[in-house]
């Protein structure tokens, strides 16, 4: 197929020529072809960038100083660049790690658009300002100001959607960004870089430099970035968060996730198989929340696993760019190695495996796994207590709630999970015991009006909804004399 190749980095405005020769290759997941090439920034890129950034932002008449109306015009017309761009930015996000078309056409062509609409109407509809009479004979001016330049720092597995729960926020109050994409999703964010030069962003508003961890490290410590915002990676969000407490540097991390779906003992699994598979495989199990972990009563234990080993069997893998493919290949032969030794790793400890645990046969290309399940899985072993990312499911039997609730909330995790029930409200008493951030019934979605993230290892702070709008602004107050 003819390569995507790019020359220049997206920063100040328009296409700069990088200051190294260094280049990232990016391979198909599917064919492990080479698909396209792009420069791969260094140090001095990254300091070129901050500076458009911190440039934009201390423009007496710039960004931060605009309306939210004024701005939101620029959003809508980038969002409408972004839908122009849609089919295909789905299908290079596909072809590079391997998301099901059906999954990219909702989270990488769709999401970001709404997400920029959602947050230049918050915005929009937000007063900055408002006075507050005192207890002391005065008043104060409670100003909320944008916080200045963000570092942005995105993973590969669902790229544009993390992109934009990021640039949405930060852009629709003002703050200009660097956003620094993972090496194996690339293309799709020079694709989006288009959009914001049809949109007219306004120069070093918005800046695309990606490359690897050594240059994430500088721009997280960059002296002129007033605030991270992070998804990856527990380990890695340690080591930012260090960084960060150092330089005092306000942070939000979205990190990893060993999420529980459990099954109560009065649910029909059976007959909501679709959803149950969007909540614990989508994606080829590359998605942080996902419930890896299946919590299954005793009383209905082995039909419980011979239900899900009956859904695993019957997914559709293959060429994540055909329509009716349920399961593709993994981002990278790395990723596979990693979930391979997983496998390894439970079948070590004695769990049953009952569905997967090769490679699928018939495909002698691409990084492709098959989904796994296992049965018998203690607890505490290492595949019930550590993220696999990729599609592997772990069933765990509990005898009765109180169990099934020290379960769930027996990992360092706590993101994402599900609850399965015929009884929604019995579903909804045991989701507020659960000690994660967020947590479905009897279904899970990331609803953009309502805060996503993470407590324990799976991060700090909160994306999505107005939650998601505040730590990219900053409180201002001006005390006002009763007397003037």
């Amino acid at each position: 197929m003819t390569t995507i190749d790019y020359e220049q980095f997206y920063i100040d405005g328009g296409w700069t020529a990088p200051a190294t020769d260094a280049r990232i290759t990016v391979r198909s997941a599917t064919t492990e072809e080479v698909v396209g090439h792009v420069p791969e920034a260094g140090e001095k890129d990254i300091d070129l960038a901050v500076e458009a950034a911190r440039r934009a932002f201390d423009d007496p008449e710039g960004w931060p100083q605009w309306s939210p109306d004024r701005r939101s015009a620029v959003l809508e017309r980038f969002a409408a660049a972004l839908e122009k761009r849609g089919a295909e930015t789905a299908r290079r996000v596909t072809v590079q790690n391997g998301m099901p078309t059906a999954v990219a056409q909702q989270f990488e062509a769709g999401f970001p658009a709404l997400l920029l609409r959602y947050y230049a109407g918050l915005v929009a509809q937000t007063p900055q300002e408002e006075v507050r009479p005192g207890m002391l004979g005065g008043s104060s001016l409670v100003a909320r100001q944008p916080v200045g330049v963000v570092a942005a720092i995105v993973p590969w597995n669902v790229p544009q959607g993390i992109t934009f729960l990021k640039l949405a926020p930060a852009l629709a109050a003002g703050c200009t960004v660097v956003l620094k994409p993972a090496p194996e999703t690339v293309l799709d964010a020079f694709l989006m870089a288009e959009a914001a030069v049809e949109a007219g962003l306004p120069a070093g508003v918005l800046n695309v430099v990606p490359g690897g961890r050594e240059v994430g490290a500088h721009l997280v410590s960059h002296p002129k970035v007033d605030k991270v915002s992070f998804t990856g990676s527990t380990a890695a969000g340690r080591a930012i968060a260090e960084t960060c407490g150092r330089l005092l540097r306000p942070v939000t991390l979205e990190l990893g996730g060993k999420s529980a779906a459990v099954v109560l003992d009065d649910a029909d699994l059976a007959s909501n198989l679709e959803s149950f598979f969007a909540a614990t495989l989508l994606n080829n199990g590359q998605i942080c929340w996902l419930g890896t972990r299946v919590l299954a009563p005793r009383t209905r234990y082995q039909e419980v696993v011979d239900t899900i080993t009956g859904l695993v069997d019957s997914l559709a893998i293959g060429d994540p760019l055909d329509p009716a493919t349920q399961l593709g290949p993994l981002v990278s032969a790395r990723q596979r190695e990693r979930v391979e030794g997983y496998i390894a790793k439970g079948v070590g400890d004695g769990a049953r495996l009952t569905s997967g645990g090769k490679r699928p046969s018939g495909i002698d290309k691409g990084w492709f796994v098959e989904p796994t399940v296992f049965a018998d899985v203690n607890p505490a072993s290492v595949i019930a207590q550590e993220e696999i990312f990729g599609p592997v499911l772990a069933v765990i039997p509990y005898a009765d709630e109180d169990e099934a609730v020290a379960i769930a909330n027996g990992t360092e995790y706590g993101l994402g999970g599900s609850v399965w029930t015929a009884d929604p409200d019995r579903g909804t008493a045991f989701a507020r015991k659960v000690r994660t951030g967020t947590i479905g019934v009897n279904a899970y979605v990331n609803e953009p009006t309502a805060p996503f993230g993470g407590i324990k290892a799976s991060g700090l702070g909160r994306e999505l909804g107005p939650e998601g709008l505040a730590p990219f602004q900053v409180y201002k107050t001006v005390y006002l004399d009763a007397r003037a």
